[in-house]
């Protein structure tokens, strides 16, 4: 899926979001993974020091979790990288 088109998914509805399209949406946003601890990914940004957590739960990503990774794009104005991976 495009960036475009995932980041309209996770607008519309933070509740319906794989893992693996959270996990791309911040990579997309310029955030990159820092390290794992169990079942939490965390992601960090070079510019920014708020880090990103993202939970796997059942392949679905925790729709606060998604949230928050938007509201930090909006207050950052953060914008999506240029280039799309197939």
């Amino acid at each position: 899926m495009n960036k475009q088109k995932l980041l309209a998914k996770a607008l519309a509805s933070s509740k319906n979001l794989r893992f693996s399209e959270a996990v791309a949406l911040a990579k997309a946003f310029g955030y990159r993974l820092s390290r794992i601890k169990g079942s939490h990914h965390i992601f960090v940004h070079p510019r920014i020091k708020e880090l990103i957590n993202l939970q796997d739960v059942g392949g679905k990503a925790k729709p606060y979790q998604v949230r928050q990774l938007l509201d930090i794009v909006e207050r950052y104005n953060l914008t999506l990288e240029t280039g799309d991976e197939p």
